[in-house]
């Protein structure tokens, strides 16, 4: 399934904290905790929890989200699907680094260890 630059554009306009609450919701509604998710947003991303706060409370969209990120080296090693879509088939930038946040919190919504989320 490959995405279409409609697609492309609606994630990168998307704002973050339209999507955060539903993060924290779907992790907690597993009996994981918003400090999981923290520690998995900040290994993806760099970002601590006041940058973090400081990008909700400034609803920046994914774009600029990720345009102040800095990805881990090894983001890479995110695979797999996930709302469709083959994480490692995505050609556009942006939405695989959209990608790879969805599948993280996937990962820990589902109760993997922590370890291999980080892919330590």
């Amino acid at each position: 399934m490959t995405t279409t630059d409609k697609h492309n554009e609606r994630i990168a306009k998307m704002t973050f904290a339209s999507v955060y609450p539903m993060y924290v919701e779907k992790v907690e509604k597993k009996g994981r905790t918003k400090e999981e998710l923290h520690q998995v947003i900040q290994w993806l991303t760099g970002f601590n929890n006041k940058k973090l706060q400081e990008l909700i409370k400034e609803k920046v969209n994914f774009e600029t989200f990720f345009e102040q990120a800095t990805l881990n080296p090894n983001a890479h090693l995110i695979t797999g699907v996930i709302c469709g879509y083959r994480i490692e088939e995505i050609e556009n930038p942006l939405t695989k680094q959209a990608r790879y946040l969805d599948k993280l919190v996937d990962e820990l919504a589902k109760g993997r260890k922590m370890e291999k989320i980080l892919r330590v």
